[in-house]
């Protein structure tokens, strides 16, 4: 739909009110709602979001170590652009329009730290490059019955998942709450979130999602509205959803897996595809794969932003551990799916639910073009079997600290991202961590209390 046609839309609908939001740095929307008037003077224009979505934490707690914002500078309004491109309705809210927007049009610092932004940023240097980038993200998740209100009470303990055991590609589990199923795979569509599959992991009241794949920015965007979506349509059944990496010590954390492929922008080829049984990747998929493993231990916060990221990422968790790769499989931090041209795929398992899909893809992309461009061979070897068995391989940093570190002193992430976005992201990470440090933990009273 051309702008011009799509705001007549807008102007004739029934509707006194639209939606937008735009995403902050942990992958969380931040919205308003908006007289239909309001938006039609700004469609075109820009219009006016406080910049303290980049300069305060998950739970609103502003940052005292960021340049970008803060009390230093008032924390005036940014200028956001509503991408009319990303018009959809919401059809579990009376088909309200809704919209995402970004900081691409602001000069100032505050694009630095937008993550649609950013991802535009880097997909303009895949598309110059002659490549269309397609991505596609899959999650896990938790759900539970109760309310916000109810967790809170509770503690965040004692929760009951919607359903018992461990029951992975259940049949049976999802009928038990046969309504929320369903309307997550038919809301979703509507709302142009199209899903691939639907179904039970392994673990109580766990669903795994696989989201259609797409050009990069939509499929981006289509994941961050999918994690909020599932959240919105949880609620209207009494069931509070969590993409939380690793709720419990005891059961398997939940993945925000990348597939990702490169394709000619003309000849609609995937690029990725050799058609040759015998060699399996074209060159250009092995240099793409091997510019992953090289980056990967200097982004890995951009896959594992959380404290809470590290703890799924450990030795016969289905996460892996270290920078590997094996054909079809799941020990290893990319999987190399081969088979029809249309399916021929890179399977990037770092990244969790709980990753802001914008700044995983970004730092995807980047670190396969980083590859390309510098013409990398791919020397790291190939992984048959398990991978936690390959106890000589260097690890991954294993705590948000550690790889925060190595990020923020590395050239290559600087190069890759630019250094305003890195300086602000790993001091966010930071700040996360003084955070954690300074909580005293259920584990440390238990521990501690009584016998030290």
């Amino acid at each position: 739909m051309e702008n011009k046609e799509l705001i007549q839309v807008i102007k004739e609908s029934q509707h006194n009110k639209i939606k937008f939001a735009v995403t902050d740095i942990d992958g969380i929307l931040r919205g308003k709602t908006i007289h239909k008037d309001k938006f039609l003077e700004v469609a075109n224009e820009n219009i006016s979001f406080c910049d303290v979505v980049f300069g305060w934490d998950s739970s609103d707690k502003c940052y005292d170590n960021v340049q970008l914002t803060g009390w230093h500078t008032a924390y005036p309004d940014a200028k956001a652009r509503i991408d009319l491109s990303t018009y959809r309705t919401i059809p579990w809210d009376h088909e309200l329009p809704f919209f995402l927007a970004d900081f691409e049009s602001d000069p100032g610092a505050g694009m630095a730290a937008c993550p649609r932004s950013l991802l535009k940023r880097v997909r303009q240097n895949a598309n110059d490059m002659g490549f269309q980038p397609v991505f596609s993200e899959e999650f896990e998740w938790f759900n539970f019955l109760g309310t916000p209100n109810e967790l809170v009470t509770k503690n965040y303990t004692g929760l009951d998942p919607i359903s018992p055991g461990m029951f992975g590609y259940s049949m049976l589990r999802p009928t038990q709450f046969q309504a929320y199923f369903n309307d997550l795979f038919n809301y979703l569509d509507q709302f142009r979130v199209n899903l691939e599959s639907l179904h039970t992991e392994t673990g109580p009241g766990v669903y795994e999602a696989a989201i259609r794949y797409d050009e990069v920015v939509n499929a981006a965007d289509k994941a961050v509205l999918f994690k909020n979506s599932v959240r919105e349509i949880a609620y209207k059944h009494g069931i509070i959803a969590s993409f939380m990496a690793k709720w419990n010590e005891e059961l398997p954390g939940c993945s925000g897996h990348l597939h990702q492929s490169l394709w000619d922008q003309e000849q609609q080829k995937n690029l990725f595809y050799s058609g040759d049984p015998k060699a399996p990747m074209s060159p250009l998929m092995e240099s793409y794969l091997a510019g992953l493993l090289h980056c990967l231990p200097y982004v890995l916060p951009m896959y594992a932003p959380t404290i809470n990221s590290y703890k799924r990422l450990r030795e016969g968790a289905w996460a892996p551990i270290t920078a590997s790769w094996g054909l079809d499989n799941r020990t290893t931090a990319v999987r190399v799916i081969n088979g029809q041209e249309k399916s021929t795929r890179l399977e990037m398992r770092v990244p969790g639910s709980d990753a802001n899909p914008y700044l995983a893809m970004a730092a995807s992309l980047a670190s396969g073009l980083y590859g390309i461009q510098h013409e990398l061979k791919l020397n790291t070897p190939k992984t048959i079997g398990n991978e936690y068995a390959q106890h000589d391989r260097e690890r991954l940093p294993s705590n948000l600290l550690d790889a925060t570190r190595k990020m923020k002193d590395s050239e290559l992430a600087n190069s890759l991202l630019g250094e305003d976005f890195v300086a602000h992201f790993t001091a966010t990470r930071e700040w996360e961590w003084r955070e954690f440090s300074k909580a005293v933990t259920d584990w440390e009273i238990k521990r501690y209390f009584e016998i030290i």
